[in-house]
């Protein structure tokens, strides 16, 4: 009877038998379910678990998403506000910086043209103004910082010079406020950074420190602290090495001042000679002090063993320049005649800084008939020396002069044939090499209380040039 309720025929004539049929089945139902439930239970399983693989297996069959309907909807959306933002930019201001460096052939209005400025209130401002004219006459070269607005209009202009000073520089700041200028100049300190240079001897010194960016000014410490030891005249040779570790004085981040020579070392013809600054207090106190950039210093250079450099006497009193005539026998140009040269003859242009090479008092100062302009400086133990030809004198009689002092330039004056400078080395009146007396003149120690710091500062100034030589020599390779 079960097995027959779940066939049937769906026709009208026959429904009456399948109510019939389905109250049969539900009557075999309750009594299977009743009499075999754990049967039951696990069919149930087996067609579940059927049903789900059968739907696994069907599920790809679905189909292809490239062949659905595709309908386009078009929405029109709605801009959001944006005349507040445009408002907002324009009334956004910002300032511009920008720098220059000035040209002799500059006025107000061509600086500002190539500051970006557009502001007739501020170039006559800079035509009138004292302050603001220093920008403009003198000196070219000087390095000028602006600020502008965004519409070229001039609210800030700044300039930084050195002064013979080496602790502060000045500032020239013009300023705007509203239709007015105003401007004034301050003192402020400098910043202290120090830069290491190398570099080989080709030609000449001063083509050597052009060629590795070194100023001219260490390159002239540099000859004035080794000067006792090399004849830079004559002595060097191609091939010669040197490194320095200079300081650079600092104006508001641009470097405009070179301060001193912190440690240096020159190999010459093969022979190593090291130097380095320090401060010997029991020399300061005694009086023996270096004048270091032809300024009065509380240190002195010492060769790394603690034997000062500071000898009497300069090798030279002329900085880079080349040697005509040396103390000897010689044509003389104008009286055509062979006679001995009780001097040196520096070939230099009009206008060379000429120094004495020590400590002294002017004897004379003025002009004697083939010497031109000329000054005699008396130093101790009746030594004199002698400087002729000069085309400027810098100094009267009775002044005390420290060596390395500028006192006048090179000329033509008197009996010369060109710009050049005679200098002569008198001891006891008598006419000496200058050249060998400086490298003869004595020196002044290292006091002994200084010399357990001054050790432990050359160790690490060893170390230093030591680094410094490698690199030098790695790039001349």
């Amino acid at each position: 009877m079960c097995s027959q309720a779940g066939i049937f025929v769906l026709n009208i004539e026959g429904f009456s038998r399948v109510l019939t049929i389905v109250q049969q089945g539900k009557q075999c139902l309750l009594e299977t379910l009743t009499n075999h439930p754990k049967r039951i239970a696990g069919t149930l399983a087996v067609l579940l678990l059927g049903t789900g693989v059968t739907a696994f297996g069907v599920a790809p069959l679905a189909p292809d998403a490239s062949d659905l309907p595709v309908r386009q909807i078009v929405e029109v959306v709605q801009a959001l506000p944006g005349q507040a933002q445009v408002d907002t930019l324009l009334d956004h201001h910002f300032n511009l910086y920008r720098t220059e460096v000035t040209r002799s052939s500059d006025t107000a209005e061509s600086l500002l043209r190539r500051l970006n400025i557009d502001d007739a209130d501020a170039a006559a401002f800079l035509r009138v103004d004292g302050n603001a004219r220093s920008l403009i006459i003198g000196r070219a070269g000087k390095t000028v910082t602006a600020e502008t607005s965004d519409d070229q209009r001039l609210l800030k202009l700044s300039m930084r010079w050195a002064t013979e000073d080496d602790t502060q520089f000045k500032r020239l700041v013009i300023s705007r406020n509203g239709k007015a200028f105003s401007s004034r100049i301050e003192s402020a300190p400098y910043s202290i950074s120090t830069r290491m240079a190398s570099g080989n001897i080709k030609s000449s010194l001063f083509a050597a420190t052009d060629d590795a960016n070194i100023p001219d000014a260490v390159a002239t410490q540099m000859v004035n602290i080794f000067s006792g030891d090399i004849d830079f005249q004559r002595s060097l040779r191609k091939g010669d090495r040197f490194s320095v570790f200079y300081e650079t004085l600092e104006a508001d981040g641009e470097a405009i001042k070179t301060g001193k020579v912190v440690s240096t070392e020159f190999i010459n013809n093969g022979k190593t000679f090291q130097a380095m600054w320090f401060n010997d207090a029991a020399q300061a106190a005694s009086g023996n002090i270096i004048k270091a950039s032809n300024k009065t210093s509380k240190g002195a250079y010492y060769s790394l063993d603690g034997q000062s450099l500071r000898k009497a006497y300069l090798a030279s009193p002329v900085a880079f320049s080349r040697i005509s005539s040396g103390f000897k026998m010689r044509f003389h140009p104008i009286l055509n005649t062979w006679r001995n040269h009780l001097g040196v003859d520096y070939a230099s242009p009009t206008g060379t800084p000429v120094r004495s090479i020590g400590d002294g008092v002017v004897d004379f100062a003025g002009v004697q008939n083939g010497f031109g302009n000329v000054i005699y400086i008396n130093h101790k133990a009746g030594h004199t020396t002698v400087y002729a030809h000069l085309s400027r004198i810098n100094v009267k009689r009775g002044e005390r002069i420290s060596q390395g002092q500028n006192i006048g330039a090179v000329g033509s004056t008197g009996w010369a044939t060109g710009p050049h400078l005679h200098f002569e080395f008198r001891v006891n009146g008598h006419q000496q090499d200058p050249i060998l007396l400086a490298q003869q003149s004595t020196s002044i120690p290292l006091s002994a209380s200084s010399m357990p710091a001054f050790k432990q500062l050359a160790g690490t100034v060893r170390q230093q040039l030591q680094i410094a030589s490698t690199i030098g020599q790695s790039r001349a390779e």
